[in-house]
């Protein structure tokens, strides 16, 4: 009897102890946040996945050297995507695998909108750095931006064009197969509306005919259109100039982020972007304390000047501190709980950041704060006065 009475009192307590290591320290097991990021490091937009993965790790550096978050330290690990969406969900069930707590990405709009989908079911935390398009967020209560939202960049390009007088006759090249670049297309037309120039050509490519613009500058240059909108990315974009700069057709050109990045495109003469014009978030050659701070770290640690996907991504970590702070979050809330508390810390925190002042959240995720406007002078990206 003794014997069997110490054999129900060993299977009790390993019960408790198997029960205790469901809900206990957290989902991964651990006493540290295990902050997951997925972005491309490899294909056409690997200079925004390698910004923000680099990015995000400096500022986790700096958080850590500081404390961590709440007392706890922050651990992190970066996926490649290569842009392609499937490769987004199995880097997402990988991060999970390895116990992600809060996530940092997706970088791009359609990886983005597909993981938050999947995201949204374990209520996990979502802030991505530059996923613009605002199907990031619809009906995800837990997915926030960093970058603002593709309606806001289509209406700021439409009204700084025209509030600048920098032309009569626009024309626009837009990706239709692209939320993206679709979204900021749409946009910008409706606000065109108001404004004092005219839209004179609007033409779609796809992602199966991404080669060649000759069409598309052809028609812009037969109406007359003496500057050429781009709500793009910069692989496509520099086909577009050098194909431009072929025919002999010199317009203004203007983008909006997916432009940040044209200057180190492989095989491309960056001299055919001067003068080129986009709106960002951010400068690397502003003037106040905090960014050339950032630059220097950066550089010291990469070999290169940032550019605005890495400070929206270095945003994007002491935004997810604050939010933890305001929540008094530990690793030890299960995922979804952890990010309950995530997702009303945000909808009260203000953050000052590299990319914005007193950046708040609405309702549906979405960042409150003001693109800038910059250009290319002298191969570099100078902040327009």
């Amino acid at each position: 009897m003794k014997k069997k009475i110490l054999s129900l009192t060993l299977i009790l307590a390993m019960a408790a102890s198997v029960l205790a290591g469901c809900g206990g320290a957290s989902a991964s097991g651990s006493d540290t946040f295990k902050i997951g990021g997925i972005g491309p490091t490899t294909g056409g937009a690997a200079v925004y996945g390698i910004a923000v993965r680099n990015a995000a790790e400096l500022a986790i550096k700096e958080v850590n050297a500081a404390g961590g978050i709440n007392g706890y330290q922050v651990e992190y690990k970066f996926e490649d995507d290569e842009l392609d969406n499937e490769k987004s969900l199995n880097a997402y069930n990988t991060l999970k695998d390895w116990g992600m707590n809060l996530m940092i990405g997706c970088v791009t709009s359609g990886c983005c909108t597909a993981v938050a989908a999947e995201s949204s079911k374990d209520n996990m935390f979502q802030l991505t750095p530059s996923g613009s398009s605002t199907d990031c967020t619809a009906g995800n209560d837990n997915v926030f931006q960093v970058c603002f939202s593709d309606p806001n960049q289509g209406i700021g390009a439409a009204d700084y064009i025209g509030q600048n007088g920098l032309a009569t006759k626009v024309a626009i090249i837009y990706d239709s197969s692209d939320v993206y670049s679709s979204g900021i297309y749409e946009k910008f037309v409706a606000e065109a509306a108001s404004q004092p120039f005219e839209i004179v050509s609007a033409e779609a490519f796809t992602a199966d005919s991404k080669t060649d613009f000759s069409v598309q500058l052809q028609k812009a240059s037969d109406a007359g259109a003496d500057l050429v909108f781009l709500p793009i990315y910069y692989t496509e974009a520099s086909l577009i100039l050098t194909q431009a700069n072929t025919m002999g057709y010199a317009p203004k050109f203007f983008g909006c982020d997916g432009l940040d990045g044209i200057l180190g495109v492989e095989n491309f003469d960056p001299s055919l972007a001067e003068g080129v014009m986009l709106l960002t978030p951010f400068a690397a050659d502003a003037e106040d304390a905090a960014t050339q701070k950032f630059v220097s770290d950066y550089k010291a640690a990469y070999g290169e000047i940032p550019n605005q996907f890495a400070a929206d991504a270095y945003d994007a970590i002491y935004i997810i501190k604050a939010a933890a702070e305001k929540a008094n979050a530990t690793p030890a809330d299960s995922v979804a709980d952890l990010g309950t508390k995530m997702e009303n810390a945000m909808r009260e925190i203000t953050v000052d950041g590299l990319t914005g002042a007193a950046m708040s959240w609405d309702a549906e995720g979405a960042v409150n704060k003001a693109p800038k406007a910059m250009q290319i002078v002298n191969g570099n990206y100078s902040l327009i006065q």
